[in-house]
């Protein structure tokens, strides 16, 4: 099978066929370029997918990484970005492989159909100059043997004519005879002309172009080959990061089998672990019976007497809704006013506000309500007046609940640790960096290095001192949740089985004044709770000092919980004074105390009491 001698007579179509067959050729490079390009963008899109959902360094979402399901999904988008890699490798091997060896092929193609084509118009220009030379001899031929003949017509016609002369007559009979030898002439030339044309042919149509034919069917022949193995290579590109794909879906699929619910909810108990234990009942309050009612001491006694749980109201009895806590500590927490105090009247008469003024008015709430707005509030803020004055963290995290003290604690003793490391080993490069110079002086000066190693030594000594500090306090704070667990364990083998006390609550740890957390614990306050009755010791628990007294400015209406009425010239005593939210505490009896603003009394403290401040 043959294009020179099946398709001898098809030189154009052939021309045509060729010239298609590279352009699909082109287009399959096309074809190719555009998936290459499409591999690259695709693996920038994941690249920058990835990107975006990465945790921020140095921020509060990338300590949230540490749950085992973040992890995973940190590991899908690092091994995503491994996927979006082994497309690019894909782009870069169809870029090398096909694309660029294909269009230098096509280079090559288009220079030998060229060279092919033109060696077959060539030899077929030359067959057509031959035909049009055997053309011009035959009609030459055919002209002089058609002169030949007319001559030898004239030469009979004046031959047989009487009156023609004889001279007239051997002239035509001359005319005649060259007319024939040109005959012959032209005869003998076109016969040589004509075996040469049928050699030119049969060389043209036997021998020039069935190798011209061969060469472009063997041309042709090798781009479809080419083609074949361009689309073969195509594939295998694709097969080869079949496997490494395969390998991120599996370490993705790997990632997912490792989340781990109950580690997950194990570090959401150690990140958000307080340490307080949870509050007991509270009492009931019956809003029936006047919230000012003064209980005289006589009732007092004989409801202790009797022993049985009687409803008070007094500030005593608030005292016992968490008993490891004060009992006027806890009541200013929970009834201090949550909104500033007013502003005193213009005018210090009473007929010129004939009602006194007010303070702000707020639908009063029960005391659970209050109690539960505490225990939901961050540990960080324990009441309003906290909120209010603000104030810097402390250097060994005495405002944050005890596990997350421990935790803070310890966090800042590893990272201290391993600054003191990195100094160390800073230290030993220096020290050998000087044993290098004192064997060898020429490479520098020992002494040089003595100032930096100096400052090493200090920061090693510092960082030291630091750790300690950090590890008393770590240690001071593991002793205390130790001793506090063994309490609540003998706690709860005592009372096992038995009812819990009315306002009896397992919290330990007390608030500050300004509502910080402190762990500051009293020894007889535990003594006294494993001993006996809890309702003794608290009822016997002395009220605050007064530390000043003070005078009505003018009257004020107490409306609001943890206030208190006082009229205009009373004189009341000072328990604690304004700590910058604008209201001072004060007692008028045993049992009846609150809060009044600042601006509405004239204040007078002892100096000498306790708590009171000196100012200059």
């Amino acid at each position: 099978m043959s294009w020179g001698t099946e398709l001898w007579d098809q030189f154009d179509n052939l021309e045509k066929h060729t010239q298609w067959g590279i352009d699909i050729l082109e287009k399959y490079i096309k074809f190719v370029k555009e998936r290459t390009e499409i591999e690259l963008s695709y693996a920038k899109q994941l690249r920058n997918l990835s990107k975006k959902y990465q945790p921020k360094k140095n921020s509060k979402e990338e300590e949230e990484y540490k749950y085992t399901a973040c992890k995973a999904f940190l590991s899908t988008l690092n091994e995503m970005s491994d996927y979006a890699g082994q497309h690019e490798v894909i782009s870069e091997n169809m870029t090398s492989q096909i694309t660029v060896d294909l269009a230098r092929y096509v280079q090559e193609l288009k220079q030998e159909r060229k060279s092919n084509f033109h060696e077959g118009r060539k030899a077929q220009q030359h067959i057509e100059t031959c035909w049009k030379q055997l053309e011009s001899s035959k009609r030459r031929f055919e002209r002089d043997c058609k002169e030949a003949d007319r001559a030898q017509q004239y030469f009979e016609k004046m031959d047989a004519d009487i009156n023609v002369t004889k001279a007239d007559v051997e002239k035509a009979r001359q005319q005649a005879q060259i007319r024939h030898q040109m005959a012959e002439d032209s005869k003998a030339d076109y016969s040589s002309i004509l075996q040469k044309f049928n050699r030119e042919q049969h060389e043209y149509y036997h021998t020039h172009i069935p190798n011209i034919f061969q060469k472009i069917q063997e041309m042709e022949e090798r781009r479809i080959v080419r083609m074949g193995q361009s689309m073969k290579t195509y594939a295998e590109v694709d097969r080869q990061v079949i496997p490494i794909i395969g390998k991120c879906l599996d370490e993705i699929v790997k990632a997912a089998e490792s989340i781990d619910q109950n580690r997950d909810s194990q570090l959401v108990i150690e990140a958000y672990k307080s340490g307080f234990e949870p509050p007991g009942d509270i009492e009931f309050e019956d809003y029936t019976q006047p919230m000012k009612r003064t209980v005289s001491d006589n009732s007092l006694s004989n409801s202790r007497g009797e022993g049985k749980p009687e409803l008070r109201l007094a500030g005593k009895a608030k005292g016992k809704l968490w008993p490891f806590i004060k009992k006027n500590k806890l009541m200013s927490l929970l009834t201090s006013p949550h909104q500033p105090p007013p502003p005193p009247p213009a005018s210090a008469s009473p007929s010129a506000v004939p009602n006194g003024p007010q303070s702000p008015k707020q639908p009063k709430e029960p005391l659970s309500h209050r109690f539960n707005e505490f225990m939901i509030s961050k540990p960080k803020i324990h009441c309003f007046r906290s909120l209010k004055r603000g104030g810097s963290t402390p250097e060994d995290f005495s405002n944050l609940p005890p596990e997350q003290r421990r935790k803070k604690l310890q966090q800042k003793v590893d990272d201290l640790n391993r600054e003191i490391q990195k100094e160390m080993d800073q230290r030993d490069a220096i020290t050998k960096m000087k044993d290098v110079y004192l064997k060898n002086p020429q490479m520098g000066d020992p002494a040089s290095l003595d100032h930096k190693l100096t400052e090493v030594t200090q920061n090693i000594e510092k960082l030291r001192f630091e750790a300690q500090k950090f590890e008393a306090w770590l240690a001071e704070v593991e002793g205390r949740l130790q001793a506090r667990s063994e309490q609540v364990r003998r706690q709860s083998g005592m009372y096992d089985g038995q009812p819990p006390p009315a306002g009896h609550t397992c919290a330990q740890d007390r608030e500050s004044p300004d509502g910080s957390y402190t762990e500051e614990q009293s020894q007889e306050s535990q003594v006294k709770v494993l001993a006996t009755d809890f309702d003794d010791e608290f009822d016997d628990e002395e009220p605050l000092p007064a530390i000043g007294t003070c005078k009505a400015l003018y009257t004020f209406e107490g409306q609001n919980e943890g206030t208190i009425s006082v009229a205009e010239g009373e004189t009341l005593y000072v328990i604690e004074e304004d700590k910058g939210d604008g209201w001072t505490r004060i007692r008028r009896s045993e049992d009846e105390e609150g809060y009044v603003p600042t601006s509405y009394v004239e204040v007078c403290l002892d100096r000498n009491a306790k708590g009171a401040k000196t100012y200059i």
